[in-house]
């Protein structure tokens, strides 16, 4: 009776040793607050707060064309599906670390034939069956921690699933942007090009009737020839981008095309949200912080190392010469016991190995408040850049109507014989070069706008990460 209670205490004393582990418990460091964003200033968005949360956030720039793209990065994008591939393997690394908690159990069969310690030409048979098990007592939660760290990497996994198809929204919503302006660009040289050659048919007709030199034909023949060469340039541009988005869908060049179309003329409101909770809206700051708790986790199994291990062992076996009566009990034979296992000598091996992981974790900690200083950053540029895009956008406008007018004044004179066909020349190439910067600064701030989604994380949030 009295063994009875003395196992009983022994482990009741071992499983209240099993429910501590040695190691700091992890606590997230707390960045510097930022209470508004200081690019936003007096420049509000005009529209509610909450439009990025009402659905994929490209849908804010009502393009059917981008959405149908949109949504096949989930299907096709090889990218995304690697990021995924990753997080299952980060899964199943955290079962594998939870099968640590139970014991492992073994069976044997054998049949073994031999004349040892017998007469010559005499052999024996011996028959037996056996099961083995052992179990590794957590007691100072190394495996614990170690699941723990497992646990927090499978959950950063997951958040970089959501990074890369962030990343890749991104990439095809500004490639599209960018294509749309090269369309635009291409039907701008057309127009140029018909101008050029209404210029030219004037100059002739003039210099058939003695009032213009061949110099101003010739003139006319190198703007022509020069918007033409640009027209064809544009070709190239426009192919490789075509090229770009079909890599980001998952699909080869050759099937897939995209029919021309016009750079949408507005740019809608992005609302950035507030500032204080973009930690909670960036799946690369949710990564980043994971990742530190990942690391704070191996510095208590690095701890763990230095304390003994307990493993409880048994066997049970039974062994016969014939097979009737194998399982009977007097051929049976069984063991059980603790094992108890420490390193005696290891002059400074565990402590280098706590150092590393300290200096992992706060390595950790520097990448984190980085990430989150660098995030900041990104929505503050991307601010400031709507802000004064959309200042030069209106003075781009009234540029381009003014350098439209300027042609149209200068091309009367010219046929009215006041002005040399240059000053026609410098008038178009005035005229074409505000058209074409105000069309750069419309794709700006098109890009710019989805670079502050980004930035701001698409209407992500950590509550969607996985809970490994």
């Amino acid at each position: 009776m009295k063994r009875r209670l003395y196992a009983c205490a022994t482990l009741a004393c071992l499983l209240a040793l099993s429910s501590c582990a040695v190691g700091p418990n992890y606590r997230r460091p707390e960045p510097q607050a930022v209470l508004a964003y200081k690019e936003q200033g007096d420049w509000k968005a005009s529209e509610p707060a909450d439009s990025l949360d009402r659905g994929p956030w490209w849908q804010i720039f009502d393009d059917p064309v981008l959405d149908g793209l949109e949504r096949q990065i989930d299907v096709s994008n090889q990218n995304l599906k690697a990021s995924w591939d990753a997080y299952m393997q980060s899964r199943a690394l955290v079962l594998q670390a939870k099968n640590a908690y139970w014991p492992s159990v073994g069976v044997t069969a054998e049949r073994q034939r031999s004349n040892q310690y017998l007469a010559p030409n005499a052999v024996q048979t011996v028959n037996s069956v056996g099961a083995t098990g052992s179990w590794s007592l957590d007691i100072w939660g190394a495996t614990r921690r170690a699941v723990e760290s497992d646990r927090d990497s499978a959950q950063a996994s997951h958040t970089a699933v959501a990074l890369a198809r962030l990343s890749a929204q991104s990439a095809l919503a500004t490639d599209y942007f960018e294509l749309r302006a090269q369309d635009s660009l291409q039907q701008l040289l057309k127009d140029t090009v018909e101008d050029d050659q209404h210029a030219l048919t004037i100059t002739e007709a003039r210099f058939k009737y003695g009032v213009a030199g061949r110099a101003d034909i010739v003139t006319a023949e190198t703007q022509l020839l020069t918007s033409q060469a640009s027209l064809v340039n544009v070709e190239l541009t426009r192919g490789q981008l075509e090229h770009a988005i079909a890599l980001v869908i998952g699909k080869t060049p050759a099937d897939f095309a995209l029919e021309p179309a016009p750079l949408r003329s507005d740019v809608p409101s992005i609302p950035p949200g507030v500032a204080s909770t973009l930690l909670e809206r960036r799946p690369d700051i949710a990564q980043a912080e994971r990742r530190m708790a990942a690391a704070n986790a191996q510095i208590g199994v690095a701890i763990s190392a230095f304390f003994p291990t307990l493993t409880l062992t048994g066997d049970a076996s039974h062994a016969s010469t014939a097979m009737q009566g194998l399982l009977s009990a007097s051929n049976s034979s069984w063991a059980v016991g603790p094992v108890l296992a420490a390193t005696l000598f290891d002059i400074e091996g565990r402590r280098a190995v706590v150092r590393q992981a300290r200096s992992a974790y706060a390595q950790a900690i520097d990448s984190y408040r980085q990430t989150v200083l660098t995030s900041f950053q990104q929505v503050e540029d991307n601010l400031l850049a709507l802000r004064v895009l959309e200042h030069q956008a209106s003075i781009e406008a009234r540029a381009v109507t003014a350098a439209k007018e300027a042609e149209r004044l200068t091309l009367e004179q010219y046929k009215a014989g006041t002005v040399p066909y240059t000053s026609v020349i410098t008038a178009q190439t005035t005229t074409f070069s505000t058209e074409q910067t105000a069309l750069s600064v419309q794709q700006d701030r098109l890009t710019a706008s989805v670079a502050l989604i980004q930035a701001v994380g698409g209407g992500w949030r950590t509550t969607q990460m996985a809970k490994d």
